[in-house]
Order: structure tokens, then sequence, then C-alpha cells
């Protein structure tokens, strides 16, 4: 599972999740990537069974990138215990995801859009947060299309 090596803290506030994410809301290494639709809190557990599952389905033909780490400790009281006495010890590592964050991307020779789509469902059950399926390549094929209307009617006008 994934966690840092060393912090500078042991222990950190909860914090509040506002916004939408400013950074990492691009795909950046992949074609195909799983973006997060609301707030929430993704353990490292969360993190590591969705990257098997993903691994699983496709079989270790592309390549996955994870674009989350988990840096936060949660801490938690054992239980039964008394009010007081300060508090717990760190037990998880989660990382905070907003709005527009990409979780996971995929790509390779191999990797066509269904298996993407299929593997990147596994992973989303895996998750507590709402997810979506996005791809770079729509992108590319619309302004393909323009480009070939554009110099189709640009044919057009010079015959005439």
């Amino acid at each position: 599972m994934l966690s840092p090596k060393r912090t500078k803290f042991r222990k950190q506030h909860r914090g509040r999740m506002r916004g939408v994410a400013s950074k990492g809301n691009t795909i950046a290494f992949g074609q195909f990537a799983l973006q997060a639709q609301d707030c929430g809190w993704v353990t490292a557990r969360q993190i590591e069974a969705s990257r098997r599952a993903m691994t699983r389905y496709i079989k270790r033909g592309g390549q996955i990138w994870i674009r989350i780490f988990p840096d936060k400790p949660v801490t938690m009281r054992p239980a039964e215990t008394r009010m007081g006495s300060g508090k717990g010890n760190p037990e998880f590592w989660v990382a905070v995801v907003k709005p527009g964050r990409i979780l996971f991307e995929m790509g390779g020779e191999d990797i066509t859009e269904e298996i993407a789509k299929e593997a990147m469902r596994l992973a989303q059950y895996k998750l507590p947060v709402k997810t979506k399926f996005i791809s770079s390549d729509k992108n590319l094929e619309v302004s393909s299309q323009e480009n070939t209307k554009n110099s189709k009617k640009s044919q057009e006008e010079v015959k005439q």
C-alpha cells in the first residue's frame, strides 16, 4: 500500500474539502482516465484495491498511472476510551480528492476504449467517490472531424 516514507508532522487536522481540483485535472500520461465527480477521502487500501482490479482485467497488457497519493494521516482513538488524554495515533493514510481530479490513467497499444472502460468500471466499485470515465481520444477525434470538414469546404471553394 502507498504511504509516505516520512512526514514533517505525525498528525494533521481533518481540514475541509471545498472547491474543485485546480491541479491534476487533465489527462497527462495515458489515453483514458477516471475523474472524480465529488469530494472525499480515498484510503491507501482503496487505491490499491482499484489498481489490482484494473491490472487483473487488462492482464498487465497496458500501463496504469496512479495520479493520487495518500499523504494525509488519519488518527483514531482506541475503542472504549474515556474523553480527553489527547489525539489518537495515526491509523491509516488518505488522499484528499476534489471534483475534477484525475485518479487513474490508462494507456498502451493493447488497450482499446472498451477494455479501458470495463477496467475503470471495476475500479469505480472500489472507490468511495463518484467518478466518470474520460478519454483524450474523443477530443482528438472531434478536432480531426472539424479539420476534415474545413478541408472539404476549402477544396470545394478551390474547385469553384
